[in-house]
């Protein structure tokens, strides 16, 4: 028998809160508690994959008893501890007061995909990082607020290149004892789990909560013991499996997540759902209506009246579409329920292009009566894309708006620029992003010779970062030393001046 052993350091009391921060999903927007644990200790927090809760079990004892006595990492820490407490503790001056009622309104926020960060590996490419930031932005503007996702145990992918330049798909179980997620639980203490109908069977679901600074996300996963082995595995991997796992996901995060917030007891009044994955929320919502005076058509202008759908892909065949005879095999329970006919339930995800298959995207739009492209450009072609939800308004008039996708900045800028700004403008420059002229004035007060020595010294870390990945893999593809020498020549810090031409991209086949 075969027992695996992890010895696990103890944290002294100095640092005790150290599991506090890494139980905080804060961490992954804030450069400071990041710079913390690489300071601790850089070798572990690299062979950790910059997992912190990962690092904290793998990083020495020796290290932390060290650092003890380290006055310059107790400084560290204390000022982590201080901006981390402080931004928990004061209400930002914001505009959302005369909107949200922080102690009466919640936002929930439905997707299938969170790019926090490369530790909790729920995510696939722009609409997680969207989502995320969506999230961050959520917490630094304290709105009352709740995401709703998945716990996928492989997650998304990770891309290899083996030595003939095909692409292997590499997946990576995490345990949730790696990642910043606890069980939810009622007031007893007993864990959440609810269920969802599929054909033939009901699916049980765990319900996960994770903190991200103000915010909490919801996360289900089910694999449980309850459940069969072709269903344990349906909340494995995110875009996985074909047509069949992919309706049972949705039917798991819009349906699945309804009924998760119920059982926390959380009560929305703003139901934002981030792409048709989740629009499945919208037929839960309104089999909660019926019997209580509600017909269907009324039960769906209620739900309508507080939704809100983000739409994000401009082309016929990034949106989710599915087969009338898969959409009766499982709904036909909920349809019953809903008390309409086979043909009306159908219509709800009726489009033109596709006359025998059920669009999520146009369940949402009729389910919503708040729509929204990313970008002034894409607001523009959705509008003419869902045109057909509204037959006797014109294109240019239907009620599809838009709103330019944001980005959280300590989540890309790197530190350099940070500390350049913050050496001619102190911290005060976060609270004018929006603020084009100040940016216009600021800007042009960095001297250009400062600014090119940021850029170059970034560029010469860029180049550095590429040779070392490129002797990585040619080694492993058993390239001899003096070709990988000759391959790599130019990748140096003596040639900062080549011109660098990059392209980072998941080719998507839709696209």
């Amino acid at each position: 028998t075969r027992f695996d052993v992890e010895i696990q350091p103890e944290l002294p009391a100095r640092y005790a809160r150290l599991e506090e921060l890494a139980n905080d999903l804060y961490y992954s927007w804030n450069r400071g508690v990041r710079g913390l644990f690489w300071h601790l200790d850089q070798d572990s927090w690299n062979a950790s994959a910059h997992n912190p809760r990962v690092f904290l079990r793998r990083i020495r004892q020796d290290r932390l008893d060290e650092a003890q006595r380290d006055p310059i990492l107790l400084a560290e820490y204390r000022h982590v501890l201080a901006a981390y407490d402080t931004y928990l503790e004061e209400k930002p001056v914001t505009r959302i007061a005369p909107y949200l009622d922080r102690d009466q309104d919640l936002v929930a926020y439905f997707s299938a995909e969170y790019g926090f960060h490369e530790s909790i590996p729920i995510y696939a490419g722009g609409l997680g990082i969207l989502a995320a930031d969506y999230c961050k932005a959520m917490s630094n503007l304290w709105v009352p607020f709740v995401g709703v996702g998945i716990l996928y145990r492989h997650g998304y992918f990770i891309q290899r290149i083996d030595c003939d330049g095909n692409q292997i798909a590499d997946y990576r179980r995490s345990d949730p004892c790696d990642l910043p997620v606890t069980p939810a639980t009622r007031k007893d203490g007993s864990e959440i789990h609810v269920t969802v109908r599929l054909p033939g069977r009901d699916l049980v679901l765990r319900v996960w909560e994770a903190r991200a600074g103000h915010i909490r996300l919801v996360l289900l996963d089910s694999d449980l013991p309850e459940n069969a082995p072709d269903d344990r595995v349906l909340t494995a991997e995110l875009y996985g499996g074909n047509k069949e796992v992919r309706i049972q996901q949705e039917i798991i995060l819009g349906i699945g997540g309804v009924r998760a917030l119920r059982a926390m007891q959380l009560q929305p009044t703003v139901w934002h759902i981030n792409e048709g994955h989740a629009a499945f929320q919208i037929l839960e919502r309104c089999r909660e209506f019926i019997g209580d005076s509600f017909d269907f058509n009324s039960a769906l202008e209620l739900v309508a009246a507080g939704t809100a759908f983000t739409t994000h892909t401009p082309v016929p065949a990034g949106h989710d579409i599915f087969e009338y005879d898969s959409m009766t095999a499982h709904f036909s329970d909920l349809i019953r329920e809903l008390g309409i006919s086979k043909e009306h339930f159908l219509a709800l995800g009726a489009n033109p292009q596709n006359p025998h298959g059920f669009n999520m995207t146009s369940l949402a739009m009729r389910g919503s009566r708040f729509r929204n492209g990313v970008s002034r450009i894409h607001g523009s072609i959705a509008a003419e894309m869902e045109a057909y939800v509204w037959p006797d308004i014109d294109k240019q008039d239907n009620p599809v708006s838009y709103i330019t996708n944001g980005a959280d900045v300590d989540s890309y800028l790197t530190h350099s620029w940070a500390a350049l700004f913050e050496m001619y403008m102190g911290g005060g420059w976060r609270t004018k992003l929006v603020d084009r002229q100040f940016w216009d004035d600021f800007i042009d007060q960095i001297p250009d010779h400062v600014f090119f020595s940021v850029r170059q010294m970034l560029k010469a870390a860029a180049i550095e970062n590429i040779r070392q990945r490129a002797e990585v893999q040619y080694e492993r593809c058993a390239r001899t030393k003096s070709l990988v020498n000759r391959l790599t020549a130019n990748l140096t810090t003596h040639n900062i001046d080549t011109l660098l031409i990059g392209f980072a991209r998941r080719f998507a086949t839709y696209k």
